[in-house]
């Protein structure tokens, strides 16, 4: 029945009906105790009377008025009076979005301002754990100032129906649309496939629901439709709704493929989190702000360089995953794609280029002083273009670094957050920086287009964003005269020395500086089959241009990479470091990445220290800002020879020069270990596991100083997590053993040193390794047994043992000291 006005419901009292739907009354009413507005929803005495439902409804509603977001409308209590259940949420004034829709469909700029600020409310929801289960327009609210508020949060839990079959669940949840707003009622043209099959929902159901409602903002008509409900489900399940180009030809492109990616029917293929659709949301809005800034600023004689923002067509399947993973496999199959990479690069560094030059000439704007430049999203149909959007990115890296005074985040630093979806105030804080450059490139055909947007983050004001489509053309002729055109407009050059250098970093061959560029891009992923890969690439690379000095160095870096990383035995792979280096600096004796793996060599394999320190003062007198040539000092050089301090302080400066690099960050920590400074070794162990939990030499390193610090369960838990995934990873087998043996516990400890000599039968074992295990359980014979096998295999961490705390049972052995002299080594 009806409440009349002057009705009272504890504090509330009745003002006047709002309307009236399948899940109850709503009435305006007044909170006397509090003298405001509400809107009281008063629940139906049937689902009152379901003791099990109104308790899952009560658990939910409780949840979903924890909420605090500006787009998610306000629970104020959950309550019952005199048996009649009621919600007291804010009231809110203004139209439903379903009464905005039938006036006509909304403009794409009042489209995606609504889509905004509905996901915005869903990803706060989601993170929260609730799912909202009946998205549709009944339940968006617009008020009056554009505020869009989402209505009836963990109301539609109750209206689910246990075990209804597909027809009966049809029958009964459509309704019309002629109800007040706020209403609950379960619509069977939003339905996600997975509630129309009656089957469990998890968040991503409210994001199918999501697209049907962006369609129909955009089209003014419904995504799928029928004479019936059954009609409806029928086509939710097994058809597609009429492409969004036939309806709105001119409608860009990125945003017909939000709109088809948040239908998929398959939920493993939508969005995944309401967070990644937030995002790709804002960028297309910012890209369509863009183009009509650019469009009413844009002189007539450039009409040829106007941007064509949210034109280029894209796939998703070319989008970058919004997994943790950072790079995407990829081999070229044109030449000429990669060819227009540096035409393309240089347009971008033009731009960056003027807007530096403009910063640092006006008074009123704090100089750029320091930039990040982020992986460039690969929107291309074919996902084997993307090594030109990591180049791309690295060659900007580069270019920019050249530039005195300009601080520039290095390649290992910005590509961990490739693929990801992360706030770029956030990655300007965790980098140090003022400015942050992202871009996109897609391939068309014989064509390629690039997007560049440079944003200043202190302030978080736009300082440039372009976008280029040009014709396949000459990589190196077009990218030497562009940077010498934007050093000019920084009034910052290079010295001619300088400038020199960078020239010989180069080739004058097109192809082969392609191939060195995919050689890199594989050398990243520092994988034992990548860095093959990477390494077959450069030598390609070498046979179009044999004095190509970088490929050269590039080699020994990735053969001095397999050396530490055990992929093969030290023999078969560091000394083709050295022959690499050394052909690298006959070609160029400037260049300070060949004196650096010159110098990585000859400590890790020949143990000439003096001649490898003199080769590290030659890079760092070449260039004293290359964080991986501090590294390899540290670990390979300063460790060794017992200079502890001296190897703390080189790896804290490669973590100064690059941040966030995993391998970098990783070393530091063992740096800290080996110096005896437990502590700060813990500190940093912590601090590279969370940067990537899955980072097997962080997750060792971070194992070897819990054993140090007796917390061996913590160790083991670490190991056993490694070897879930990599059950022959030689990192965690060791820190179990370890574990085991250091806390006493001998017959686990056998157990690993079992599993090593089975993963010898097939593969390279490092065995200084099972050496330490044998130590801790006091066998000192055997231990000296396996340290003689690693020193006839000229493994590169034998040297180590001078620090290394878990080779402390045997200092004090003649052996050991006799091992010591042997490698050239300070006793």
């Amino acid at each position: 029945m009806p409440l009349a006005p002057g009705t009272r419901l504890g504090r509330y009292e009745i003002k006047s009906s709002l309307g009236a739907g399948g899940m109850g009354e709503v009435y305006l009413a007044e909170d006397t105790r509090l003298d405001r507005k509400i809107a009281l929803k008063i629940l139906p005495s049937e689902f009152a009377e379901d003791k099990d439902r109104m308790s899952r409804f009560v658990r939910e509603a409780k949840s979903a008025s924890a909420l605090n977001h500006p787009n998610i409308i306000t629970i104020h209590e959950i309550g019952e009076t005199d048996g009649t259940h009621f919600i007291a949420t804010e009231y809110i004034q203004g139209e439903t979005l379903r009464t905005r829709l039938t006036q006509h469909p909304l403009d794409l700029n009042a489209a995606l301002d609504v889509a905004i600020q509905v996901a915005s409310a869903l990803d706060a929801a989601h993170r929260a754990g609730i799912i909202h289960r009946d998205i549709k327009p009944d339940n968006v609210m617009i008020r009056p100032d554009g505020l869009v508020k989402l209505l009836d949060f963990g109301i539609a839990k109750l209206s689910e129906q246990k075990a209804a079959p597909v027809d009966e669940e049809a029958a009964t949840a459509i309704k019309p649309h002629g109800t007040s707003p706020g209403l609950v009622i379960g619509t069977a043209n939003y339905m996600s496939p997975e509630q129309a099959k009656g089957r469990a929902v998890d968040a991503r159901t409210d994001i199918f629901s999501f697209g049907i409602v962006l369609y129909e903002m955009l089209t003014g008509k419904r995504a799928f439709a029928g004479e019936n409900a059954l009609d409806v489900i029928g086509a939710i399940l097994h058809k597609e709704p009429p492409p969004l180009k036939q309806v709105l030809p001119e409608l860009p492109s990125e945003i017909e493929r939000i709109v088809n990616k948040t239908l998929r029917k398959d939920a493993d293929e939508r969005y995944q989190t309401a967070k990644d659709l937030l995002l790709d949301l804002k960028d297309a809005k910012r890209e369509l702000e863009f183009q009509d800034k650019l469009e009413r600023t844009a002189a007539p004689n450039r009409e040829e360089t106007k941007t064509q923002l949210l034109t280029v067509p894209t796939t998703d399947e070319a989008r970058p995953p919004t997994s943790s993973a950072e790079f995407i496999t990829g081999e070229v199959k044109k030449h000429k794609r990669g060819v227009a990479l540096g035409s393309l690069m240089l347009l971008a560094l033009l731009g960056v280029g003027f807007w530096f030059y403009f910063l640092r000439s006006t008074t009123d704007n704090a100089p750029i002083d320091s930039i990040a430049v982020l992986p460039f999203q690969n929107r291309s149909a074919d996902a084997d273009t993307e090594y030109l959007s990591d180049g791309l990115a690295e060659s900007l890296i580069y270019r920019l670094s050249q530039i005195p005074n300009l601080k520039v985040s290095p390649t290992s630093s910005v590509f961990r957050y490739k693929g990801k979806q992360t706030d770029a105030k956030i990655i300007a804080n965790e980098l140090g920086v003022d400015s942050v450059m992202t871009g996109r490139i897609v391939q068309r055909g014989d064509n390629l287009a690039i997007s560049v947007e440079l944003v200043d983050m202190r302030n978080n004001r736009l300082l440039w964003g372009e976008q280029y489509e040009r014709k396949m053309s000459e990589l190196l002729a077009t990218q030497r005269e562009i940077a010498a055109e934007i050093t000019n407009k920084l009034q910052l050059k290079l010295s001619g020395e300088g400038a020199q250098k960078l020239a010989k970093k180069y080739t004058n061959n097109n192809e082969a500086y392609q191939l060195y560029l995919q050689g890199r891009f594989h050398f990243a992923k520092r994988t034992k089959d990548d860095i093959l890969k990477g390494i077959n690439y450069f030598q390609q690379a070498i046979k179009l241009d044999p004095n190509f000095a970088l490929a050269y160095a590039s080699i020994a870096d990735s053969y001095n990479s397999m050396g530490k990383n055990a992929d093969l035995p030290p023999k078969e792979v560091l000394p083709q470091a050295k022959a690499a280096a050394t052909r690298a600096l006959e070609i160029d004796p400037t260049l300070a990445e060949a004196h650096g793996a010159l110098a990585d060599s000859l400590a890790l394999y020949d143990w000439n220290w003096a001649e490898s320190e003199r080769e590290y003062g030659k890079a760092f007198q070449l260039d004293p800002n290359v964080s991986y040539i501090h590294l390899t000092h540290g670990v390979s050089y300063s460790a060794p020879l017992g200079k502890r301090d001296e190897a703390v302080a080189e790896l804290k400066r490669a973590v100064e020069l690059e941040p966030l690099s995993l391998i970098t960050n990783a070393i530091f920590g063992l740096s800290y270990l080996y110096a005896g400074q437990n502590d700060k070794a813990l500190e940093q162990g912590k601090r590279t596991y969370d940067l990537d939990p899955n980072f097997r030499f962080g997750r060792q390193y971070l194992g070897n100083t819990y054993i140090v610090l007796g917390r061996y369960d913590e160790a083991i838990a670490l190991a056993e997590e490694g070897l879930k995934t990599s059950p022959l990873s030689q990192e965690d087998l060791v820190i179990a053993g370890l574990a085991y043996a250091e806390s006493g516990r001998r017959r686990e400890a056998e157990q690993y040193l079992d599993r090593f000599k089975e993963l010898a039968k097939t593969r390279y074992v490092r065995t200084v390794f099972t050496a330490s295990i044998y130590a801790a359980l006091g066998g000192k014979d055997k231990a000296f047994a396996e340290l003689e096998k690693s020193f006839e295999d000229k493994d590169c961490f034998l040297p180590r043992i001078k620090l290394d705390p878990f080779m402390d049972p045997l200092r004090n052995d003649p052996r050991f000291k006799n091992l010591l002299k042997r490698m050239n080594l300070p006793e």
